[in-house]
């Protein structure tokens, strides 16, 4: 039987599938370094948390797959997983929906204040209510960035709440947003400058890293709202935290930081309009269901040398490894 390491456990259905077919190892660590020793023993690497690079791969020789419970691979390098020809398993769509109701959950939370309110009335500050925080959302302009399998359920989502949705996305055409009843634009900072909410939705790549900056906060309109399910390294922590702090965004929730486990210590958490949930948007019950299961079912494909076609290096076919 093959052995297979986890950074954590997956979901149960996952679990079960694994158990199954091969000898799991939970590490219980986002660091692998600390247990390289195990880590050199096994045939398969499903990574909930941490972050694997060339020199690790390398020094695993018995590594044949690594996978991920999702589709983001921001903390894989992909150019020294497939030149050594280790398909890196995803598990596309299966947490979509879940991500969207998020984005939507944490719009609620900010534009009505509900956090700094619990806390307040916890302290027998009733009178946090007379702060006028809270808006409704109805005919409200929201601003999409990104229009992928996620953005658009989020954006379905927002549109029957009666807000008008503007998209950016420079991979996708003009005719498919408007298709979709929705207002497009060719340009980030013209979407940014059209909307009173921003909820963002785009993988973290070389091209997205680090996009929104002083420039894109600058950009948006005074008092405006900012929801981040993407990924952390999208947003320069900085220039949010000025743009909390000075008016511009009259609140932030996010999913995801730029470090994770999310830092207590963060300055983002000093600031009342402020609020975050750690990275837990797609864990649903029923998306991690069928999260870890297509996961194992990857997982355990691969090591059969099957070609599996949920990978996101499908180019790593090529490679000798697979002849």
């Amino acid at each position: 039987m093959p052995t297979i390491m986890l950074s954590h456990a997956l979901y149960d259905d996952g679990m079960q599938i694994l158990r199954e077919h091969a000898d799991v190892i939970v590490a219980d660590t986002s660091d692998f370094w600390k247990v390289l020793t195990d880590l050199q023993k096994c045939d398969g690497l499903i990574i909930r948390v941490g972050k694997i690079d060339r020199e690790l791969m390398e020094r695993c020789p018995k590594l044949r797959v690594i996978s991920r419970p999702g589709v983001g691979v921001d903390n894989v390098d992909m150019k020294a997983a497939t030149e050594l020809g280790i398909p890196v398993v995803i598990a596309p769509g299966t947490n979509a929906r879940s991500v969207a109701e998020h984005a939507i959950a944490l719009t609620y939370t900010i534009t009505k204040n509900v956090v700094e309110s619990c806390a307040q009335t916890a302290k027998g500050n009733f009178g946090i209510r007379n702060q006028y925080r809270a808006i409704e959302l109805e005919h409200h302009k929201v601003g999409v960035i990104g229009f992928g399998n996620i953005g658009r359920i989020t954006a379905g989502l927002f549109s029957r709440n009666d807000m008008e949705v503007h998209v950016f996305d420079p991979y996708i055409n003009q005719e498919t947003v408007e298709k979709c009843g929705y207002v497009y634009h060719g340009q980030l900072e013209e979407c940014l400058s059209a909307c009173s909410v921003v909820s963002l939705h785009m993988p973290s790549t070389p091209e997205t890293r680090g996009m929104f900056g002083k420039k894109q906060f600058d950009a948006m309109q005074d008092g405006c709202f900012f929801v981040n399910c993407a990924r952390g390294d999208i947003v320069n922590e900085n220039a949010l935290y000025e743009a909390l702090n000075n008016g511009k965004v009259a609140g932030a929730a996010v999913d995801v930081l730029e470090s994770e486990p999310m830092d207590p210590a963060s300055k983002l958490f000093t600031s009342r309009n402020f609020i975050a949930t750690p990275h837990m948007a797609a864990l649903t019950r029923e998306s991690s269901a069928r999260t870890s299961s297509l996961t194992a079912q990857g997982t355990l494909a691969v090591l059969r040398g099957e070609k599996w076609d949920k990978v996101a290096n499908p180019e790593v076919y090529h490679h000798t490894r697979w002849k």
